[in-house]
């Protein structure tokens, strides 16, 4: 049983008597706690695959910001290493792909991951929601077939993901079968991490913006609504950064909730969004303000999302030098302001 229920009961749609709040990136960089297990941890990967570890750090911010959902410590780049595609996250410069996949025959090689090939995170799940002893939900979540599909050509982040991108125009046949490989895959993922105990998934398409609409949807949407098919058990989120352009048709999606990132009006999203719960959507820089500015602007998001049902959270994940007292100003502003608004209205 949930002592604090407010976030699960907000995506499914349910009265409230205030906004709940969560961060992206919320186990991170910007808590000096976080920093000595990473620096404990010895690397990054190490920190993900070893579910002590990655509990340690998924609780953190419930214990030192408030928030009132805990996210799982993870990487999206699991799947594709346990398709076969292994990463290494190189310091400063992110994740890399020493093989990538430039052929059928690389495809053909690549496995259908199930969820105990990646038995790390579900062991991370267990032990999390033990430790949580039902203090808020947990969300667990995986990347978006597009994106994912992005990095295993690219073999890298890039500003342009052309090579990822060519793929499309010059063998959309060959991209259509990893990305279907890739979605299998999500899904076995997903559901292994609802047995393990996940509240909520969120589907993150953090490389949604760089396609063009018609491209989105054949490449990206068509997976995302499969996956949102095949999960049932619990509330979905799905978050597609930039994808400003797919609102309406995402309203179609089987999903509980889509997340806005900053660059979305709240009062044109509502619009093409009415069957969705909306999440979101402070721009991450705006905690880079004074505690003044970030109550401001705070208060400015709720009151644009009104009574449309909302869950607050940033337009995108933290920064690693955003201050900590900005965010847990931010988290308090969210619930004592919305405490007030719904009181008002």
């Amino acid at each position: 049983m949930l002592q604090n229920d407010i976030f699960l009961k907000t995506a499914q749609n349910k009265p409230t008597d205030r906004t709940p709040v969560w961060l992206m990136r919320q186990a991170g960089r910007i808590l000096p706690e976080y920093r000595k297990v990473r620096e404990s941890a010895g690397d990054f990967k190490t920190l993900v695959t070893t579910p002590e570890l990655a509990t340690e750090v998924t609780i953190q911010p419930v214990d030192i910001l408030g928030v009132d959902a805990a996210i799982i410590f993870s990487d999206i780049l699991v799947i594709p290493e346990a398709m076969g595609l292994t990463y290494e996250m190189e310091e400063k410069k992110g994740p890399v792909f020493p093989k990538v996949i430039q052929s059928a025959a690389d495809i053909h090689n690549l496995r259908i991951a199930q969820a105990e090939d990646l038995q790390y995170v579900l062991d991370a799940i267990k032990l999390t929601k033990a430790e949580l002893n039902g203090r808020v939900p947990l969300i667990g979540f995986a990347g978006a077939p597009w994106t994912i599909f992005s990095y295993m050509i690219e073999g890298g982040g890039s500003k342009t993901f052309s090579k990822a991108k060519k793929m499309l125009y010059t063998n959309p046949a060959l991209a259509h079968q990893l990305l279907d490989k890739i979605t299998q895959s999500t899904i076995n993922y997903l559901k292994g991490q609802i047995v393990a105990g996940a509240d909520l998934l969120q589907i993150f398409d953090s490389w949604a913006g760089i396609l063009s609409p018609e491209q989105y949807d054949e490449f990206s949407l068509r997976y995302i609504r499969k996956i949102c098919e095949a999960i049932d058990e619990v509330p979905v989120t799905v978050f597609a950064k930039g994808a400003f352009f797919a609102r309406e048709t995402m309203n179609l999606l089987p999903c509980k909730v889509v997340g806005l990132d900053w660059n979305m009006d709240i009062q044109e999203s509502i619009k093409m969004l009415p069957n969705k719960v909306l999440q979101g959507n402070l721009d991450p820089c705006a905690l880079y303000g004074t505690l003044d500015d970030v109550r401001r602007e705070t208060k400015r998001m709720l009151d644009a999302f009104g009574t449309h049902p909302h869950i607050a959270n940033l337009g995108h994940g933290l920064y690693p030098d955003t201050e900590v007292d900005k965010v847990k100003c931010f988290i308090d502003t969210v619930k004592e302001y919305s405490v007030t608004s719904k009181l008002k209205k």
